[in-house]
């Protein structure tokens, strides 16, 4: 009992310390406002037209950054669905299995009915041994988190939490709000910052807030734009920063830009189709987290690149549930739709047509 209680105590201890860097940038946040709201715009602005400008555009930069922040932190990051958990049946079969190849089979025939196609760099199956279960398309197992979650991109101590599939676009908001709010600041306080070296302020605490204020706007402006912009390049080329630092491998090897579908089609998978909710952090991202489409034509003819293709045997049959034979959501499918368009399992006479031996999920250009 007591290992167990000292281990409790332990991670009690843990999570107190990850919040820490949160209540920092609250405690930040709130600086900033009083400084810019009370001893800016009250008390060293005599102009009326310009503190009504000012305050209405401070606020509603302040509220869309609140609102991203507060969407970033407490979306729970997704995990993976549970037909990709090992039943009870298949972890003794697992457990029973002392050979590293034995063991790949065995994945291999769960992974068959499932929407997979990364391997690790081995060209195994990618599997979770903390969590028991097979690994879906861009899902990584967070250390901190000790949970797989789906298109992890990072572990973020700013947020306490990990920035993946269920709140990206909730991470970019922030960014850029956050980076739009300290570039308001930064625009606005400049005037009044040379008043401050010119003596043009008179002589009270405001003085000091506007100097600090200009100061920490300025320096958080530098270090949120590079951080925002390199995201940018991830949106841009459908990558999460774990796969910008390692490309995943697929079935013919690593391909770094297995997932980029274009620069619109790839915005549109983090933001949505509809551009109402483009500006909003409300989630619109499409998909399910667990299978995206890939750009990819050239598959293992060992294997068919799609695990929905028809399969009455099917364990997910078995059970009563089947994932579609588009392995993204209806909204989803749409990304295809303009170019290149998901097809199922080809007829047995398209296959005589085409030479084709295997019934295998293929992106068809449009001519």
């Amino acid at each position: 009992m007591a290992p167990s209680g000292s281990r409790s105590i332990k991670r009690g201890c843990q999570r107190v310390l990850y919040w820490i860097p949160v209540l920092f940038i609250a405690l930040i946040v709130a600086w900033s406002y009083y400084a810019y709201v009370l001893q800016l715009c009250v008390e060293s602005i005599d102009d009326i037209g310009e503190q009504i400008v000012f305050l209405l555009v401070y606020h509603v930069i302040f509220i869309l950054f609140v609102w991203a922040y507060w969407q970033t932190i407490f979306t729970k990051p997704m995990n993976p669905l549970k037909e990709f958990h090992l039943s009870y049946s298949d972890k003794e079969l697992l457990e029973r299995e002392d050979r590293g190849e034995s063991q790949q089979e065995i994945l291999r025939r769960i992974a068959k009915d499932l929407p997979i196609n990364t391997r690790t760099n081995s060209g195994a199956i990618r599997f979770c041994d903390r969590c028991q279960l097979l690994k879906p398309d861009r899902c990584h197992h967070c250390s901190v988190c000790d949970k797989c979650i789906l298109k992890m991109d990072h572990h973020c101590p700013w947020v306490n939490t990990c920035v993946g599939f269920s709140n990206y676009k909730f991470f970019m908001l922030f960014l850029a709000y956050s980076l739009l709010y300290c570039l308001f600041i930064t625009a606005t306080d400049l005037k009044y910052f040379i008043k401050f070296w010119t003596n043009g302020l008179p002589d009270t605490q405001a003085k000091f807030h506007i100097m600090f204020l200009f100061f920490a706007a300025s320096m958080f402006s530098v270090s949120l734009a590079s951080l925002f912009a390199y995201h940018c390049w991830l949106v841009c080329k459908n990558r999460s920063t774990l796969e910008a630092v390692r490309a995943p491998v697929f079935r013919h090897g690593t391909d770094k830009n297995g997932f980029s579908l274009g620069f619109s089609k790839n915005f549109r998978q983090v933001f949505g189709d509809e551009r109402r909710y483009w500006l909003l952090p409300i989630f619109s991202s499409l998909g399910d987290g667990c299978s995206f489409p890939t750009c990819l034509v050239n598959q293992d003819p060992e294997q068919p690149a799609s695990p929905t293709g028809p399969n009455p045997a099917s364990k997910g049959a078995a059970e009563g549930h089947q994932f579609p034979s588009k392995p993204l959501r209806e909204s989803q499918s749409r990304l295809l739709t303009s170019t290149p368009s998901w097809t199922e399992s080809e007829t047995a006479e398209d296959k005589e047509k085409k030479g084709t031996s295997n019934p295998v999920m293929t992106i068809e250009n449009e001519a």
